[in-house]
């Protein structure tokens, strides 16, 4: 993928950490100069209270061949976006790519809790930051990505479209399963509305994705993750957040992109098309695993599957 986004800019709303931070290192690494954007910064860290920082991120996306530029955004607010795709105009005058992945919802939702159970103002913020923050992203970016032909729009979400569809997220709740499915369906709606202008838009979930949030959980690290496989079986088919990255490098880089256009991918789907693998070589397919193996209560297997 070397050089091929060169000259190109990309957009990662959402970028401070996991898939976000991975998407835009990918990309980098492709040559595009990516704008990284999120909360926590090296000064000031969000209601998360992680680590991780938007800086660290470009810093990783420069070291990667690209160019990577922080600008610490709250996607709820209409004024900081604007702003940005303001600065992004003048200083590029295009966007190439964009990437809406902000979500923010991990310590909103509540396990195994029914609607009227839950808190409804956790709810409420749940789907404000997984919905809103999609949707007022995309009404500034938008202008600017169809100034030229050919722009794509990846929505992240949990969950493909046909299991969604067929299975509800009980585990996570009303909310949570609202939010990731109304997504898929911003996708389809941007899709459409991209068309005349040569845009593409497509929805993209990960797997079982080894988040930073996710490893600190088991108490593991990208390292050793597959210590966690003891206490969580199922866990040998999860996946690193750079897989998810390359499945979006690989359709930023697809001259034929649009015939994904409105469609519900997976990065294990992808990876069978496009020929990418995880860091460790291998190519988890993780929702036909969980669809054929863990949903039906088999023993954790993974042949055949990664």
């Amino acid at each position: 993928m070397s050089g091929k986004l060169q000259g190109k800019v990309a957009l990662v709303a959402g970028a401070t950490r996991s898939a976000g931070r991975a998407i835009a290192v990918e990309l980098g690494t492709a040559g595009a100069t990516v704008y990284v954007t999120g909360r926590s910064t090296r000064e000031r860290r969000s209601e998360y209270d992680r680590p991780e920082t938007i800086e660290e991120t470009a810093e990783l996306v420069t070291r990667s061949g690209g160019h990577g530029i922080a600008v610490q955004v709250d996607h709820l607010d209409e004024r900081q976006v604007r702003a940005l795709t303001e600065r992004i105009d003048r200083e590029y005058g295009r966007l190439d790519v964009l990437v809406n992945d902000v979500w923010g919802g991990e310590k909103l939702f509540e396990w195994n809790t029914t609607l009227w159970q839950h808190s409804l103002n956790n709810g409420l913020r749940l789907l404000r930051l997984g919905i809103d923050t999609h949707l007022i992203t995309s009404a500034f970016a938008l202008p600017l990505l169809i100034r030229n032909s050919g722009g794509l729009v990846v929505e992240m979400t949990d969950g493909t479209a046909e299991y969604n569809e067929a299975n509800y997220r009980a585990a996570a709740g009303a909310y949570y399963d609202l939010a990731k499915v109304s997504v898929t369906r911003l996708a389809l709606a941007q899709a459409e509305e991209l068309r005349p202008y040569g845009g593409t838009a497509v929805a993209l979930t990960p797997g079982w994705l080894r988040s930073e949030m996710m490893l600190d959980a088991f108490g593991v690290a990208e390292q050793n993750w597959r210590d966690a496989v003891e206490a969580q079986p199922h866990f040998a088919i999860s996946e690193s957040p750079y897989y998810v990255g390359r499945a979006v490098t690989a359709l930023a880089t697809d001259p034929e992109v649009a015939r994904w256009s409105g469609q519900s991918l997976s990065s294990g789907g992808l990876a069978g098309v496009y020929g990418f693998t995880d860091l460790d070589g291998s190519r988890p397919d993780a929702w036909r695993y969980i669809a054929e193996v863990q949903d039906p209560g088999n023993p954790a297997d993974t042949a055949g599957y990664r």
